[in-house]
């Protein structure tokens, strides 16, 4: 069950003829980041990933709440995704070009590629699973682990590196046997040297007589840089919960809901952040998802019976803190915003609208146009050069994400001995009208010789 409890909700005040949204403080998703904490599942310990272990699981649900937002996520995934993942084998011999042939027949490289371009783009980081045969000679298999559902162990005391992942249902609440796959984590600063040390293909102080390890699986960790993240990268898009746009765009739309439905202006916003709805629970012990429904009505109930009380005494005092809801106090969990819903009537938002799009788009790294996804009839729209240069600028910045995600192949084809083959990701290149086709495919590997 998830710990995030999105409240957005419209309501009608008792007595008035106006109506208040109800909706999650966002940034409370991202509550207390910075301190790492660590579970134990199944004698295995781990580094929650957020204060609750529910962070990638929030995020989810954030951006699968906001159209504009699924389909940016969606829309950088396929760009760097380009043209897909495949092997060169035109400078290898037949022999190798069969091997080649069997094993991206084995592993599908397409769904592989697609998931973990993804993950990069959700989380910035991505985890993949090599297989050896059983003697250890070739790597036969290539996995994607979904990212939500990784967990890194805490580093090693001594060398500062993470030498585990486990892998899970992380999602729901943990039970005593429920299974979690433990997976051996290849030196993320250089998996490669890794490997070979452990599969004995190079000595070390330890190991001078190069034994070689009886694990054949081991996990490959491709992550994008970041700033200040230990274990689970913050992803830059972050700003946009911890911000306001993320909340302005989607109470705009529960706003011309409501007046469409019921000519009723939304008259407050409460604010509840979700730690509210997490202690409430927990104070009274309410595990059940209905029971919890059922609670959250009840406190609705009583935040919209507030507002009536006050509105009727003629006094009502809004600040960064509301009155909490018995009076004897003030509550930071919970924010009352008055809305002045005279200058919007009936169908007046689309400038507002326009406006939080952009915003999305900004921050996402995704030019509204390519997307379409900015309303109204007159907005400015570019020329398709326009677009064209727009769509290879896109292509272009994903390189450094698929630099990230070469390392996992190049090791494979190493390991493997194929000489002559090298991985390779086209990007497509919408071309002109008088070179008479709609695109082409350009070869990173041409662009780097260049």
């Amino acid at each position: 069950m998830k710990n995030y409890i999105d409240t957005l909700s419209i309501h009608d005040i008792p007595l008035l003829n106006a109506r208040a949204a109800i909706v999650t403080k966002t940034s409370s998703v991202f509550r207390e980041n910075d301190n790492l904490t660590t579970r134990c599942i199944n004698g295995k310990e781990y580094v929650a990933w957020g204060e609750d272990d529910q962070m990638p699981y929030d995020i989810l649900d954030l951006i699968e709440a906001d159209e504009t937002l699924a389909t940016c996520q969606v829309f950088n995934a396929e760009v760097c995704y380009g043209s897909g993942l495949r092997y060169c084998t035109a400078a290898a011999t037949k022999a190798v070009q069969a091997e080649v042939e069997d094993f991206v027949f084995d592993n599908p490289l397409a769904d592989y590629f697609l998931g973990v371009c993804q993950d990069l783009m959700y989380f910035n980081f991505a985890v993949s699973v090599i297989i050896l045969n059983d003697d250890g000679t070739k790597i036969v298999e290539l996995h994607r682990k979904p990212a939500c559902y990784c967990r890194f162990c805490p580093a090693d005391a001594k060398t500062g590196k993470i030498t585990k992942v486990l892998f899970g249902p992380f999602r729901n609440m943990m039970q005593p046997g429920e299974y979690i796959e433990e997976i051996e984590l290849l030196d993320p600063r250089s998996p490669w040297k890794d490997l070979q040390q452990r599969m004995g293909l190079r000595s070390t102080r330890s190991n001078p007589n190069g034994e070689r390890s009886k694990t054949r699986k081991f996990a490959i960790l491709s992550r994008f840089p970041g700033v200040d993240s230990m274990y689970y990268p913050i992803p830059h898009y972050a700003a946009l919960f911890r911000g306001n746009w993320y909340n302005i765009k989607r109470l705009i739309g529960a706003a011309k809901e409501s007046k469409l439905k019921n000519a009723a202006p939304i008259k407050y916003i409460i604010e509840v952040s979700s730690r509210y709805w997490d202690d409430l629970f927990a104070k009274q012990h309410i595990v059940s998802k209905d029971e919890q429904v059922k609670l959250m009505n009840e406190k609705k109930r009583e935040m919209l019976e507030f507002l009536t009380n006050v509105e009727n005494t003629g006094s009502v005092l809004f600040t960064g803190k509301s009155i909490s809801l018995d009076g004897k106090g003030e509550s930071p969990d919970i924010t009352v915003t008055p809305v002045d819903s005279k200058t919007k009537e009936g169908g007046d938002w689309e400038s507002d609208i326009a406006e939080a799009v952009n915003m999305l788009c900004f921050t996402m790294r995704v030019h509204s146009n390519l997307v379409g996804s900015v309303p109204g009839k007159s907005q400015t729209n570019n020329s398709g050069s326009d677009k064209r240069e727009l769509y290879t600028i896109a292509q272009a910045l994903k390189k450094p994400y698929r630099d990230v995600l070469f390392p996992v192949h190049e090791i494979i084809i190493r390991y493997n001995g194929w000489k002559g083959v090298h991985p390779d990701c086209p990007f497509i290149q919408l071309t002109t009208l008088d070179e008479h086709a709609d695109a082409k495919e350009v070869s990173t590997q041409k662009i780097d010789e260049q």
